[in-house]
């Protein structure tokens, strides 16, 4: 705010004192201190008002932030089951193959083995 030494309150006072007279001066005194009240008050509600403005701000930056951390972290989680899935699919292949390949050996062995038997008796 404002800033009055105690030199310039006396000079202030004075010059109050002469222009106003001693009659008018303590109701003069009394309108500058309510002026200087609302003065402050209205300072005190704008800073009060900026400030609020700036946390609200800050909370939006905030949540702005979040969101897009959450959204990052759903596209790896998403990248993360698409290779999973991949995975599992090439898993389930190469164990499809691999009983297929034990299902024709036993097929195979088990015919080779009932033309041995046969051709022997």
């Amino acid at each position: 705010m404002i800033e009055i030494s105690l030199g310039k309150l006396v000079l202030l006072a004075l010059v109050a004192l002469i222009v106003l007279g001693p009659e008018k001066l303590p109701q003069a005194a009394r309108t500058a201190g309510a002026l200087m009240r609302r003065l402050r008050s209205g300072w005190d509600s704008v800073r009060a008002e900026v400030e609020r403005e700036l946390e609200i701000e800050e909370l939006k930056r905030t949540a702005r932030e979040a969101a897009a951390r959450a959204e990052a972290a759903q596209s790896e989680m998403n990248n993360v089951m698409r290779s999973t899935r991949e995975q599992v699919a090439t898993t389930s292949a190469e164990v499809r193959d691999e009983i297929a390949q034990v299902h024709k050996d036993i097929t195979e062995t088990d015919a080779a083995s009932k033309e041995s038997t046969h051709g022997n008796a």
